[in-house]
């Protein structure tokens, strides 16, 4: 249970001892909630778990890129990760400097590419036509990492699956000679090898044979600063879910680095990337009950929110677990929760919930990671607003969105203004 109870007298949930009901009525539903403390600690799990080597994690901003996220996370001593150019430049605002942040693109136009190395972010190359784009532009001046993808098959849902023969990312590692053939044409300094087989892996197995591909590949460059073993640590989404064991991961992992670091003939930097790991359970969306509806086969709880808010449920089947904040010690029944959008909009199906009833406030768990960053405005829906929970008190680091933010960008053609065109038979 990520939001915690406060105790029987009540029954009400808080978080770092404020009450869930009390910020859903200062700040309105739906709301994303973040408690600051979660993330805090998922950090230093890390840190203690890898105290034996020189370790840097660089979050996975994607995962939650709201700029007071960012900024908890610069304050934490972690650094970056950005699929795009934008994630970079509000990293840049929360204070990040441009070689904190690492840019791992997936097929983006070269003049985008041109635009991250001019910030002076760390790029990060994965294919060889932009290794070769690369080369011809700036020669020996820019350096990169390279992005392999060692054909490892494991994981969670094939749709966040990244490092199989199919997958669009990274180079091929059966593309070894093609690399190193490009690197030498163009003297390419390579400072850095990243790997990222994907997500929910349950133990060290995969990281292990991500790092014996990459070890033997380092072989052949010789001024190497790091090693970026990407992420993928499995959370859990209810009890008795399979997580990945930290301690073991940092155990067996670090072991392999630091023999691997003695063989190369120096210390080598170890980089994680991790975004669900870190902010997945943090995040709690909550949202208010409009109807309660039986029919014969099932009974429905329809919310003030939908897969515009959280797109998980129905994008990946995940499952989140829902809490009913506003009645926890109501008789449990079955019911099927669904949104307010005009689509099958699911977010659990015959799931045991403390009786529900109308206007009560449910809480969907582990909504940190690609719940407001997946979200949108389908349905001409407004996206919510979000809280942190820091240090004890609520701050609201994101306005609740308006009818005007709908129309923003759009604009208007005069000569549809005139009266409608009647039809004739």
């Amino acid at each position: 249970m990520h939001i915690e109870n406060r105790g029987a007298a009540s029954g009400h949930y808080q978080i770092q001892g404020v009450d869930v009901l009390a910020i859903a009525d200062e700040f309105g539903l739906p709301l994303y909630v973040y408690d600051a403390d979660k993330i805090i600690e998922k950090i230093g799990l890390l840190r203690s778990s890898f105290a034996g080597v020189n370790l840097k994690i660089k979050y996975a901003a994607k995962a939650l890129t709201n700029i007071s996220i960012l900024k908890l996370m610069r304050q934490q001593g972690v650094e970056m990760d950005s699929v795009s150019v934008n994630e970079a430049r509000m990293g840049m605002l929360a204070g990040f400097e441009p070689g904190q942040i690492m840019f791992t693109p997936s097929g983006v136009s070269f003049d985008e590419i041109r635009e991250a190395v001019e910030l002076g972010l760390q790029l990060n190359v994965d294919s060889l036509p932009l290794l070769e784009w690369v080369g011809q532009t700036y020669g020996p001046s820019v350096p990169v990492s390279i992005r392999i993808n060692p054909h490892i098959a494991e994981g969670g849902n094939i749709k966040i699956s990244t490092g199989h023969k199919d997958s669009k990312f990274g180079i091929s590692i059966l593309q070894r000679t093609e690399i190193r053939k490009v690197v030498e044409r163009y003297q390419i300094p390579v400072v850095g090898l990243h790997v990222h087989t994907g997500s929910d892996f349950k133990n060290a197995n995969a990281f292990l044979r991500g790092a014996e591909i990459l070890f033997d590949l380092a072989n052949d460059y010789p001024d190497l600063k790091f090693i970026d073993f990407g992420s993928g640590f499995k959370v859990a989404y209810k009890a008795g879910d399979h997580v990945t064991d930290i301690a073991e991961l940092g155990s067996k992992v670090s072991a392999t680095f630091r023999a691997f670091c003695e063989q190369y003939g120096r210390d080598l930097e170890l980089w994680f990337e991790p975004g669900k790991f870190l902010v997945s359970e943090c995040g709690h969306l909550l949202v208010r009950t409009n109807i309660v509806k039986e029919n014969p086969s099932r009974t429905f709880v329809a919310v003030d929110s939908g897969l515009n808010h959280l797109i998980r449920p129905m994008m990946y089947d995940a499952y989140h677990d829902i809490k009913n904040v506003s009645n926890p010690a109501g008789e449990e029944q079955l019911y099927t929760v669904v949104g307010y959008i005009c689509e099958t909009d699911t977010f659990a199906t015959d799931r045991l919930l403390p009786e529900v009833r109308p206007n009560d406030v449910l809480s969907f768990e582990n909504a940190g990671a690609y719940g407001f960053s997946m979200a949108s405005n389908y349905n001409a829906r407004l996206r919510p607003a979000e809280v942190l929970v820091y240090e004890g008190k609520p701050y609201l680091i994101r306005q609740r969105e308006t009818f005007d933010d709908l129309l923003r960008g759009q604009v208007d053609i005069p000569e549809l203004n005139s009266e409608v065109i009647e039809q004739s038979l």
